[in-house]
């Protein structure tokens, strides 16, 4: 029989998460913020970086994300001088958390582990790129990128709302395990929280969780720019024990808790309002420490995927994905069905 949770069991979940996430204290208005710190960064900017830095809000770049060591559109870390760094560095803060800038700044100095390690070029802490389409506007669309290998961050703002996906992360190593930062974990709570929330089901229930013996080789959703993850696998939030799922709103909270606080506070909300309840868990490949492995959490609006196969199984992919919102697209549809009304 399926069981079904109390309502008031789901509202303590997530008066639980905002405690501990910290929603107490008022915060800027983000949308302005990002306005404001993205027009001061462009201002800093000479005129042969601004042109490199800016595109359209409807070309086709904007769309043209990845998570891979390439060439890139924009205008890199390595490109800026030390006072244009303070400000992309500034711009950065508007939508990340203090735990998310930590994660962001270590994804990238590992790419100087894995130069130290390899030799080549490509490895490089400095070749993450800012992109700006259009100019930031208090009302027309307009948007943002942060992105190199192993960091995609792709917002989207129209007037006061925001979103902030797709939202890439990823490291290698997942742990080094050799030289002066052995031990370093730059991912730690993604692989943590997730193997104990596994080790809460056993029989019939982990069955269902477990829906496949062996890992695949990466993120199933890839780079592609509408994510389609296909019918929920696992178990529901709704046929699990308290313990479990106050486990995966602990996991949840790690991924919203990259966010700043108000765009994870609205984003945890629509997660409620369309039922948590309808939120799955699914896990495949080993529960062993070391081994290929790989899960996902999918609601009704968002979907988060991990992946750690490559490289002996020390090497993390990981993103957010708004399943009705990816690159502001219900913001958009909204814009322009008002523009063609009037």
């Amino acid at each position: 029989m399926r069981k079904r949770i109390k309502a008031g069991a789901l509202l303590f979940a997530g008066a639980a998460l905002a405690a501990s996430i910290g929603w107490t204290a008022a915060t800027p208005d983000v949308a302005e913020e990002m306005v404001d710190r993205a027009r001061h960064f462009l201002m800093s900017l000479d005129e042969g970086q601004r042109a490199r830095a800016t595109f359209a809000f409807d070309d086709e770049e904007r769309l043209n994300w990845h998570f891979i060591p390439r060439d890139r559109e924009g205008v890199p870390y390595g490109d800026f001088t030390p006072p244009q760094r303070r400000l992309a560095d500034r711009l950065l803060g508007t939508v990340l958390s203090h735990d998310g800038i930590g994660k962001a700044l270590g994804i990238m100095y590992l790419e100087q582990i894995l130069y130290e390690r390899e030799g080549r070029d490509i490895r490089d802490s400095d070749r993450y790129h800012f992109t700006v389409f259009d100019e930031p506007s208090d009302s027309a669309p307009w948007g943002w990128r942060v992105e190199g290998h192993h960091l995609s961050l792709n917002v989207t703002l129209k007037g006061g709302e925001v979103v902030a996906a797709p939202a890439f992360m990823g490291s290698n190593p997942a742990i080094v395990d050799e030289g002066r930062h052995t031990g370093l974990e730059v991912l730690a709570a993604e692989q943590t929280v997730a193997r104990e929330l596994l080790a809460l089901f056993a029989g019939e229930a982990r069955e269902k969780v477990v829906f496949d013996a062996e890992a695949p080789p990466d993120i199933l959703t890839g780079t592609d720019r509408v994510a389609d993850p296909g019918e929920p696998l696992g178990i529901p939030v709704g046929d699990m024990t308290d313990d479990q799922r106050d486990k995966l709103v602990e996991l949840i909270q790690v991924y919203l808790g990259r966010m700043r606080l108000d765009l994870a506070k609205e984003e945890f909300e629509r997660i409620t309002a369309a039922g948590l309840g309808d939120i799955h868990f699914a896990w495949a490949g080993s529960a062993a420490p070391g081994d290929p492995h790989y899960y996902r959490i999918h609601g009704p609006t968002f979907l988060i995927e991990y992946d750690n196969t490559q490289n002996g199984a020390n090497h993390i992919h990981s993103v957010w994905r708004d399943l009705t919102g990816d690159f502001g697209r219900d913001l958009l549809a909204e814009h322009y069905e008002d523009a063609h009304s009037h």
